[in-house]
């Protein structure tokens, strides 16, 4: 009987609160992943869900094992995985998710040079801006972008997150450029509405380090920061930006600095892993290559350096 994979099933289950979708993430037919929760619970001689017609519910028993079994488990793969590495290097499949913009700026690019240095590793890369539940969706890792809120997962620092305000010329020369914060509300702002709300309520800082919010409007709002980056090269407002995300813009002058004498509070992009006491080889690889290429003065930075200079 194979426990510790009957149990690594369970937990997939557990997580997705689903045996076929826990099966689909395993790639086993839901009869199959059926018989093998069975199995496990007739091992152990008890039951580890509560069943309906369309949920399932862990028991207390249920409960317990996954606070128990989660840590030796992962543990187990990635002590597995260590030994399997000594041998042949890191291998196996990398789950990966990003968002969309900055996954296709600056993770494919990078993909074709690490995958020469690990032949034998596969790798999947979800580009959503949709922030997914590592655990029950089965990723090893997540890209993420500016502030965290998921105080369960681990995440490490690849490089600074600096934003800036900005506009096209076109529209500054036909509504003004703002010379305070107070200026914003007369201006068409370009509003991102994220999962937690529209963040209309701007935080900007003078080099004295005296900090304005300033509630802002305007007649186009989206989840996505494509979307308001081109609504900001078309001439239709004023919009926050990443400059990793703006880099470009900035150099051709279809973007350019507003209220360059204050500052949007900085945040980070991090790698986010699911805490374990080991790191499987494949997520460390990934990680430490990242942070070697983004850190220090990441490439959008040193894009925007080569045109001061």
């Amino acid at each position: 009987m194979d426990r510790a994979g009957d149990i690594a099933l369970f937990l997939r289950i557990h997580d997705s609160g689903s045996i076929s979708a826990a099966a689909r993430s395993l790639d086993l037919s839901v009869a199959v992943a059926s018989q093998r929760l069975k199995r496990l619970e007739t091992g152990l001689g008890v039951r580890l869900f509560h069943r309906t017609t369309r949920q399932l519910h862990p028991t207390p028993e249920g409960t317990a094992l996954a606070e128990q079994g989660r840590a030796l488990i992962e543990d187990l793969e990635a002590l597995t995985a260590g030994l399997r590495e000594a041998g042949t290097g890191v291998a196996g499949l990398l789950r990966l998710t990003t968002s969309a913009t900055f996954g296709r700026q600056y993770v494919s690019p990078l993909l074709p040079g690490f995958l020469a240095r690990h032949p034998r590793l596969r790798i999947s890369v979800d580009l959503n801006d949709q922030r997914h539940d590592l655990v029950a969706a089965g990723f090893d890792l997540a890209i993420r972008i500016g502030e965290l809120d998921d105080s369960t997962l681990v995440a490490r620092r690849l490089a600074d997150n600096k934003r800036v305000l900005c506009a096209s010329p076109t529209y500054l020369e036909a509504h003004g450029r703002p010379k305070t914060p107070a200026d914003l509300v007369d201006h068409q702002c370009l509003v991102l509405a994220t999962r937690n709300g529209r963040v209309d309520q701007w935080r900007l800082s003078d080099r004295k380090g005296q900090e304005t919010t300033v509630r802002v409007h305007g007649r186009v709002e989206s989840n996505q920061g494509e979307l308001l980056r081109d609504a900001a090269v078309a001439g239709l407002g004023i919009a926050q930006h990443s400059i990793w995300h703006i880099h470009e813009d900035l150099r051709a002058r279809r973007l350019e600095v507003v209220l360059p004498t204050h500052r949007l509070p900085d945040t980070g992009i991090h790698a986010v892993m699911p805490q374990r006491r080991l790191v499987p080889p494949r997520v460390r690889a990934f990680v430490d290559f990242m942070a070697k290429e983004l850190g220090g003065v990441p490439p959008w930075e040193r894009a925007v350096r080569r045109k001061k200079a």
